[in-house]
């Protein structure tokens, strides 16, 4: 089976990478940026192409949601197999005369960061069987977690990865703007965050929240309010107030 990439970014790395490590071959991996797609080509020895786009039996588009549709356009042949890896978008975007499908891996991608790709899930939706069985395979290769998904299920997906990793990570961001301001390194933090993320292996997150909240402890709730400004006193009040409500305190 011919497969072609389409990106140039951190997912299209990850999934080229994922595909060579598993001995899946790549007959192009294709984009608009030519340094990037060098870069990948030197690093997984596929053949790349900033012009001319391959015939192929299986086109994966690994593109930010905004351009998912217009380069779906560039793929002309009508008796071949497209997916997206968008988490929020359906299928039916993808605007040519084949059959589509998605391929959307639930993970934050950096191309700096390598990962463990067998522990990826995969979400996998298609028009039919036989496609839907085709990429289950492909994804079974480079995973231990390939499960079907309607888009419906697929943007709660999506939906709860926000929640767990943007958002978290943003709090990270602040947490940060915090120490600096007060030349505490950040480093200090991080056996905190390892625990934190680690305990939720093991016990589920409502019942390891622990703070100030939680205790419904107001001189410290009031102290920390105090300290804080703007926008990151905004979010301390609301993610207070979240969690009180969950625990009707």
């Amino acid at each position: 089976m011919q497969i072609v990439i389409i990106g140039s970014g951190n997912v299209a790395y990850h999934m080229a990478k994922s595909f060579t490590l598993n001995g899946i071959s790549l007959a192009q991996i294709f984009g608009r940026n030519e340094k990037e797609l060098n870069k990948i080509s030197e690093e997984l020895h596929i053949p790349y192409s900033a012009e001319q786009l391959k015939d192929a039996d299986l086109y994966i588009i690994c593109v930010s949601d905004t351009s998912v549709e217009e380069v779906s356009k560039l793929i002309t042949q009508k008796n071949c197999l497209v997916a997206h890896t968008s988490g929020s978008l359906p299928k039916e975007i993808l605007a040519g005369d084949y059959r589509k499908a998605s391929f959307y891996p639930l993970q934050t991608f950096s191309k700096s960061k390598d990962l463990e790709y067998g522990k990826i899930p995969f979400f996998i939706e298609a028009e039919n069987e036989e496609d839907k069985k085709i990429l289950f395979k492909i994804a079974s290769e480079i995973s231990e977690n390939v499960m079907e998904s309607s888009h419906e299920k697929r943007k709660y997906i999506h939906l709860t990865a926000v929640f767990a990793c943007n958002f978290v990570n943003h709090l990270f961001s602040r947490a940060k703007e915090i120490s600096d301001s007060q030349e505490i390194p950040f480093e200090y933090f991080l056996p905190l965050i390892d625990e934190t993320v680690q305990k939720i292996h093991e016990i589920e997150p409502k019942m390891a929240q622990t703070g100030p909240a939680v205790r419904n402890d107001k001189r410290v709730l009031q102290l920390h309010e105090q300290l804080l400004q703007d926008e990151s006193l905004e979010i301390y009040k609301t993610m207070n107030h979240s969690i009180q409500k969950m625990y009707e305190l």
